[in-house]
């Protein structure tokens, strides 16, 4: 952060409000303060609205009173969650300051649930900082994913590779700052920043759609760059509504939905029947994914 920002950043964190709203003292220590993010990135919180029983409150407004003596609030909450009753979530809200990498941000704003607003280059300049990933976050194309990494590459060719990237980036951002000292238009003079330069938004979202983001952003197979985004965020949810987050790791993150087919084939399994992926009538990938949602891993075998 500049140290216009750092100075903003000491006012928010001195001023304090007097409210008749739910407040959650967990997320009101975390409020304004930046989480670092990759090299030049950050996420922090800049308001919320509603907490666990926001969605508890919601939930009964519908389902009737009589729930309010029959169940507790994290029962009702892992019940909504376990059945997808979902829209009670969406009395939650986050508002986010976000920095980082323009790819980032264009993967990250496929999430159409959100309101967002971002830093503009046509009325301002952009900073020179762009993104170097660590040595040891560089890797080779997979050869049996078309969007994911194999292995690392090595110490002399990654020093070689992030040399080509520091010199392409700030051969860039000199020519962006001479278009616009010779006075060409900001919205012309940008278009020659590559998308690793960093952008700015804040992000506002309801719960419902936020929790499904990190269903997508933070699982092992995403991205790393914004799996480290999505982990940040995770960790300001767990704090503003810890029974929400509970519900969704045991319903969400844990879980493995079974197809119809995969149904059959877990039955004829405890029914002890020899059920193998020739006779199966799933596809490789399917029983592949079954296989591994059903068998413990390496980790819970040797427990």
């Amino acid at each position: 952060m500049t140290a216009d920002d750092l100075k903003e950043l000491d006012a928010q964190l001195a001023d304090r409000s007097v409210t008749r709203r739910p407040t959650v003292p967990a997320l009101e220590e975390r409020l304004f303060r930046p989480i670092p993010c990759l090299d030049h990135g950050f996420v922090r919180v800049v308001d919320y609205m509603g907490d666990d029983s926001a969605v508890v409150q919601a939930a009964r407004v519908s389902y009737g009173k009589g729930t309010k003596t029959a169940t507790d609030d994290r029962g009702l909450i892992r019940y909504l969650m376990r059945h997808r009753h979902t829209t009670p979530l969406e009395m939650c809200e986050l508002k986010l300051h976000v920095k980082l990498p323009i790819f980032v941000a264009r993967q990250w704003i496929r999430h159409r649930t959100a309101n967002v607003n971002e830093y503009s280059a046509r009325y301002s300049i952009m900073d020179r900082e762009f993104y170097l990933p660590r040595p040891e976050d560089l890797a080779r194309q997979s050869t049996n994913n078309k969007q994911g990494r194999g292995d690392v590459l090595d110490a002399e060719t990654a020093e070689d590779v992030l040399r080509l990237l520091r010199r392409d980036h700030e051969q860039a951002y000199d020519t962006y700052e001479k278009l616009i000292d010779d006075g060409l238009a900001r919205e012309l003079a940008r278009m020659n920043l590559s998308v690793g330069f960093y952008t700015q938004w804040y992000w506002k979202v309801d719960l419902h759609n936020l929790l499904h983001f990190l269903a997508l952003r933070i699982d092992p197979h995403a991205q790393y760059e914004i799996r480290v985004y999505g982990e940040a965020i995770a960790e300001a949810v767990k704090a503003w509504v810890p029974h929400c987050w509970e519900a969704f790791e045991d319903y969400r993150l844990r879980s493995f939905n079974l197809s119809g087919p995969m149904l059959g084939v877990v039955r004829r399994m405890l029914a002890g029947e020899d059920v193998s992926v020739a006779n199966s009538g799933l596809s490789k990938r399917e029983w592949t994914e079954l296989m591994e949602a059903v068998q413990p891993s390496s980790s819970e075998a040797g427990r």
